[in-house]
């Protein structure tokens, strides 16, 4: 079984085992003022046929189709290259251009109608990755031209912005409050194929350690999902916003029950710092933490398997301010529960800088609150020539805390250099050079000083990996 993102380059190729398409898309702060909005009014109650009422859903699936839109993307994207032909050798040898090839692609997906008098619209990233043209088709077949507002790629979030009047928004719901067996309704495009409705129930809450993104916190549904979904709709029979749907699960790509949503509280909070700063500023509590296991909990003498077990934290950063140490279990942030190492990233990963987080802690079986302040995140950037003369042309940095995959990331890299024609680009996440693992720029000098030959480099572009060899 394999996970699938409806993948924006939008093309699937038949009777593959692999689909090139993805399903078509945590709070950072306390709920602000939301947008003035058009909001849909509540579903009309089933309707009557003959002398008994009939269970329905169309009352509520005509008052919340209209704040679920189209979005059809142009855009291009770099052909991903191959291993062989990246090599100097032979792309002298089979006379291959050193400049990448471009591809043009077209791709459609779903969008969410947030506020009606500004015309925000939120949706996934994915959906809107690399495109070049954005166009937003309406309930009604309007179609409005949109621009991007900001994007969010480690939580797949994007807000793009139409310029169109008498719109209806949907209303949020606290989706914190949802529960499993809770009945929902998706409505989005799958397949291009517009407006498409269908119903499930919650299946679970607080999905994680997917690896779809970098902060994962899904609504998991089995109403069906199907590449063209992404972006759209999740509500729950009031008709309000739960989720927006991201990723399936299946073997070739299609439906099989097993759906993903950002819950709505943390895709508005991303909105709204989107809308304020273009971007989201992630605060950072600076600590590597993992699972509480049953026999770690037994052996720390924990009541039980809860919370996230702190095993590094890094000099200079709030957690060291704070006085927190190695073998402190963080069982609380704020006002809630931590369940384990990814509740935690998540949580802080999309708090602001500056927030003040009271962590709940419990050191040598003793409980204790500890204060911290996050501060921005920094990551470490050096010159891959002061490394090595095999990285020059190249900067690197360590992927910052709560990043998947964990690695080092190029930060820059010069046109004219050795490893550009080689295949590397900037925003590759090199993940071990030589078949060895490598988590920080530490790990890299440790590699390559006892190494003569070439270098090896496994690398991730998105959702690809790449070997790439580096002289």
């Amino acid at each position: 079984m394999s996970l699938f993102k409806e993948h924006n380059v939008g093309r699937m190729l038949a009777g593959a085992s692999v689909v090139a398409f993805i399903a078509g898309a945590g709070a950072v702060s306390a709920f602000r003022t939301r947008p003035a909005a058009a909001e849909a009014p509540t579903p009309a109650p089933p309707v009557v046929v003959g002398s008994s009422a009939m269970p329905t859903l169309a009352p509520l699936v005509k008052q919340v189709t209209p704040g679920v839109v189209n979005i059809s993307v142009e855009g291009k994207i770099e052909q991903t290259p191959f291993a062989l032909p990246n090599d100097p050798f032979f792309r002298r040898f089979f006379q291959l251009p050193d400049q990448p090839m471009e591809q043009k692609y077209q791709a459609a997906g779903s969008g969410v109608i947030m506020d009606a008098q500004k015309g925000y619209v939120l949706t996934n990233n994915h959906v809107i990755d690399h495109a070049d043209k954005i166009t937003v088709t309406l309930t009604d077949n309007r179609r409005f031209d949109a621009k991007v507002v900001g994007r969010d790629p480690d939580a797949d979030v994007a807000v793009i912005q139409i310029p169109a009047k008498d719109l209806t928004a949907l209303k949020p719901a606290n989706s914190d409050k949802l529960q499993v067996g809770d009945y929902v309704v998706a409505i989005g495009n799958p397949f291009g194929l517009n407006h498409t409705v269908t119903a499930g129930i919650v299946s679970a809450v607080g999905r994680s350690g997917l690896d779809l993104e970098g902060y994962e916190d899904f609504i998991q549904t089995d109403a069906s999902i199907n590449p063209g979904n992404s972006g759209g709709a999740l509500v729950n029979l009031n008709g309000e916003l739960v989720g927006i749907n991201t990723a399936i699960v299946g073997p070739s790509g299609g439906n099989v029950g097993i759906g993903f949503a950002i819950p709505i509280n943390m895709a508005q909070a991303i909105m709204t710092q989107l809308i304020e700063h273009g971007k989201v500023e992630r605060g950072q509590l600076g600590v590597l933490v993992q699972d509480v296991t049953p026999d770690v909990a037994q052996a720390m003498h924990l009541k039980d398997s809860a919370g996230a077990l702190v095993s590094r934290v890094e000099p200079g950063t709030p957690a060291e301010k704070a006085g927190i140490k190695p073998g402190d279990v963080i069982v609380r942030l704020d006002s809630a529960d931590v369940r384990d190492a990814s509740d935690l990233r998540n949580r802080v990963g999309l708090l602001p800088v500056g927030t003040d987080v009271h962590l709940g802690v419990i050191r040598d079986k003793k409980s204790m609150t500890v204060d911290a302040r996050l501060a921005r995140r920094t990551v470490e950037s050096q010159a891959g020539s002061d490394i090595d003369q095999r990285l020059d042309g190249i900067t690197l940095g360590t992927a910052p805390e709560g990043n998947k995959p964990a690695g080092v990331v190029v930060t820059g890299i010069d046109s004219k250099s050795n490893a550009y024609a080689a295949g590397l680009r900037k925003g590759d996440v090199i993940t071990s050079v030589d078949r060895m693992t490598v988590n920080s720029l530490d790990d890299l000098k440790d590699v390559v000083k006892d190494s003569t030959g070439p270098l090896l480099i496994n690398a991730q572009r998105e959702n690809t990996e790449l070997f790439l060899v580096l002289r």
